[in-house]
């Protein structure tokens, strides 16, 4: 067993290896802090039949890493959260360019994270633990290689900053590299210039280095002994002859500014060379089209590289033509289409209420925690014209889906201002090139459509590189061919104020800074162009939300009083909702959310509440329902849940026989609220909002002594609305003697 103890980033960090996983063909494991991965790595002896490198990462996180227990009905791991699948192809996209050219042998690398402090996020330790297992294993690899998570708090550069730090960051940027270029770069940021994005992935860089180098440490004390293959190489004559009947072909096929004719034209030369050589190579027919595509990829490159001109027929700098309408759908809170040459992207947006949250569980929190805002990317197989099969959400979408999504996060609102879920989704109706940033675009444009106060208009464009020797071309918003035939793809997002969303991938083994920043001050010129024809359409968002989104209201109530608005078992909140049809939800500070789509339902549900919650005010007029009568007098709900009694001499002006004279249950009466006694005992009255008649008499509480009645303890007890007892007024009359029997109804004093 090898380990090796240093210190990074201020925290202990450990690799170690020889001790699991021994079967593997390289296995390593890494802690930092109490954050520990496992990665092992496993390779075919046989070469693939398969067209392309077949390499799989698979990231999991391991409940028991965390000490929880999976939820659901099934208590095992499933399949894969999108979280597991972004921090997978951030690793695939870092090690892919670093095996061999034409090596096709099947590989695999697993992780599992099996400790989570909370505290430490596993994927750049998963990188590392992937990088060193590979590189002590039989498998040819250019490494090693290593990626760290750059922030900055307070103009503090951090390398891999904790959960706690990043709220405060203004930048999450994942570099990977190796110890001389940098090879995938992936965040997000709140507008920051190009300038900082650089000195961020070249403080990451600074990081690299030192992970790098402690891995050649452990390596140097033994490694496994490379795996001998071959690259396959068809025979030379066939080469030649390849190469003289598509030289001038294959230049007329791939200039069409037109993407099917383009592809129609070059499967059209690979068929009648095919059918040329066939006779000649019977056995290389998979060698010839192979070549065919070969003299595609170096004719392209060359044409650009000699001429600048690509084979849509624009310049390297130049923007495809750009086409928009907001809005295109009637009923959707908030749309956009927007093209751009033969990529286009259909975008919606509905608001919803903090019901609508998404809610996550994940092992790098204790509890659960939610998301307000998603935006979730669809590829269609009709967007290019193919027919496949739809097997669910793809990995590819999933990662498209997070750049827009990461590009459009900075510039929200904050949720307390405006108290909405986000949801948008981008379908791709057509796709030639940069789907992604045409999602941003239009996820930009259909959030002003919506009328969501977002800080400014977000647009993205994705750069190319073609890389001979030192000769080189920069491509701005690049087609899907010069994606495939390219050395990069390079997506830069953000406002006219800075960068909030970046992605970059490479085929070759590395870019330098100075490249990199040359593509940057290129790509913010494209951004710059695109945001313009974005103004053009829309310049800001609209005044006011669609006709069809909820509008929601907040007020804060007592918090002592919250479990009156929810009543038992939910009863008094359900009924306000099922009444006014809105949706409410209280927080535990007393925060009341109240969304609806008409703004009667929702001020008729702000009124309910208020009723509901509301203290009552001493000299205020309330109406309010009689619950019940008793001899000496009538209990009325002036709120829910809220009852005072209205004494048999607060009734009316003059004597009252009975109190069923004057109410009856169910009644709807108007009381003045007199006084609240110290145990919070309301006392009403109904005739102080009756001027008084000349002829009544004077002393209100006459009529109870004069029946015998006893009147209920307390403030609310009998005499009249000037305070005098009846007895002080009427001593001539003998007195009657008080019963102590029980008294029904008497001094229930309702609270």
């Amino acid at each position: 067993m090898q380990r090796i103890e240093r210190e990074f980033a201020g925290r202990k960090l450990i690799i170690e290896t020889g001790r699991m996983a021994k079967q593997a063909a390289g296995s390593a494991v890494v802690q930092f802090g109490d954050t520990m991965v496992l990665a092992a790595v496993t390779v075919s002896d046989n070469e693939s039949p398969l067209p392309f490198f077949p390499l799989l990462v698979e990231y999991r996180d391991k409940a028991y890493a965390a000490g929880k227990i999976p939820g659901g009905f099934i208590k095992r791991e499933g399949r894969p959260a999108d979280t597991e699948i972004l921090k997978a192809r951030i690793i695939d996209r870092s090690i892919r360019p670093l095996f061999p050219e034409g090596f096709r042998n099947e590989i695999q690398v697993y992780i599992y994270v099996v400790s989570a402090d909370q505290e430490n996020d596993a994927d750049m330790l998963a990188l590392l633990a992937a990088s060193y297992a590979i590189n002590s294993s039989k498998i040819p690899f250019a490494g090693p290689i290593a990626g760290v998570r750059v922030g900055r708090v307070q103009e503090n550069w951090i390398l891999n900053p904790t959960f706690q730090q990043l709220p405060y960051s203004d930048m999450d940027i994942v570099v990977a590299g190796s110890a001389d270029s940098i090879l995938m770069v992936e965040g997000g940021a709140i507008e920051i210039s190009e300038a900082d994005t650089l000195e961020a992935i070249s403080v990451g860089h600074g990081g690299i280095k030192e992970l790098i180098a402690l891995q050649e440490e452990m390596l140097a004390n033994g490694r496994a002994e490379k795996m001998t293959w071959k690259k396959s190489e068809p025979a030379a004559d066939l080469v030649t002859r390849v190469k003289a009947l598509a030289e001038g072909r294959i230049n007329e096929a791939i200039n069409q500014a037109d993407k099917h004719t383009r592809i129609l034209e070059v499967e059209r030369v690979k068929k009648d060379i095919a059918v040329i050589l066939d006779a000649e190579f019977p056995d290389n027919s998979k060698d010839i089209r192979s070549l065919v595509e070969d003299a595609e990829y170096n004719t392209l490159r060359a044409q650009v590289l000699d001429s600048g001109k690509r084979v849509d027929g624009r310049g390297p700098r130049e923007v495809r033509a750009i086409s928009i309408d907001a809005p295109v759908l009637p009923r959707a809170h908030g749309s956009a289409l927007f093209t751009r040459g033969q990529t286009q992207a259909l975008v919606a947006i509905t608001l919803g209420t903090a019901q609508d949250v998404q809610r996550l569980d994940s092992i790098d929190e204790a509890g659960e925690s939610t998301k307000s805002f998603m935006l979730h990317y669809n590829f269609p197989p009709f967007s290019t014209g193919e027919v496949r099969p739809m097997r669910g959400t793809s990995r590819r979408e999933i990662g498209h889906g997070n750049l827009a999504e990461r590009a459009l996060q900075s510039v929200l609102p904050p949720f307390e201002e405006f108290p909405y879920t986000i949801r948008i989704v981008s379908d791709v109706l057509e796709s030639n090139g940069s789907s992604s940033m045409a999602s941003v675009c239009g996820g930009s444009l259909a959030l002003f459509d919506a009328g969501v106060p977002i800080r400014g208009a977000v647009a993205g464009v994705a750069m190319g590189l073609i890389k001979e020797g030192d000769r080189y071309a920069i491509l701005t918003d690049i087609l899907g061919t010069e994606d495939h035939l390219g050395d990069m793809d390079f997506k830069v997002a953000g406002t006219e104020n800075g960068i909030t969303s970046i992605q970059m991938d490479i085929k070759i083994e590395g870019l330098s800074l100075e490249l990199m920043k040359e593509a940057m001050d290129q790509a913010r010129e494209g951004r710059m162009h695109i945001l313009g024809e974005m103004h053009k359409t829309l310049a800001a968002p609209r005044s006011d939300l669609s006709m069809y989104a909820p509008r929601i209201v907040t007020m804060t109530i007592n918090p002592e009083k919250i479990g009156e608005l929810i009543g038992p078992k939910g009863k008094t909140i359900r009924g306000i909702q099922e009444e006014t049809g809105a949706e409410l939800t209280v927080d535990d500070s007393g925060l009341v959310t109240i969304a609806a789509v008409g703004g009667e339902a929702m001020e008729r549900a702000r009124q309910m509440v208020q009723a509901v919650t509301a203290e009552p005010v001493i000299g205020e007029t309330y109406e309010g329902t009689v619950k019940s009568t008793t001899a000496f007098g009538a209990f009325v709900e002036i709120m829910p849940g809220t009852e005072g009694l209205v004494h048999i001499s607060e009734l009316k002006h003059g004597r009252t026989e009975k109190t069923e004279d004057v109410v009856s249950k169910g009644d709807r009466v108007k009381v003045k609220l007199l006084e609240r006694d110290e145990r919070g005992r309301l006392r009403l009255s109904m005739k102080a909002l009756v001027p008084k008649p000349e002829s009544a008499p004077s002393e209100a509480g006459l009529e109870s002594a004069d029946r015998g009645v006893a009147a209920p303890e307390g403030p609310a007890d009998g005499g009249s609305g000037d305070g005098e007892s009846a007895g002080s007024q009427r001593e001539d009359r003998p007195r009657r003697q008080r019963s102590r029997a029980p008294r029904t109804g008497g001094g229930r004093g309702r609270e």
